[in-house]
């Protein structure tokens, strides 16, 4: 009975641990994300402005855009 005991337990820890770690990492993803944004337009116009480029209007939008698809490939 007492093999069985530990067994119960292990899995039970296993179970929790997984729950937990799945919390720990979801919080710290979203800590991160605020920390950190992800690209924005006036990013975009920054670092152009930074690369000695006068950013338009047309081209930080096709930029945003073509990130954006780009993001939606690597999610499929």
């Amino acid at each position: 009975m007492n093999t069985g005991l530990a067994i119960l337990f292990i899995i039970i820890a296993l179970i929790l641990g997984a729950v937990g770690g799945f919390f720990l990492a979801k919080k710290t993803f979203e800590d991160q994300l605020q920390k950190n944004p992800p690209v924005n337009e006036d990013m975009l116009r920054m670092m152009m402005s930074q690369m000695g480029q006068k950013p338009s209007e047309k081209k930080i939008r096709q930029m945003m855009q073509n990130m954006t698809a780009q993001n939606n490939k690597k999610k499929k």
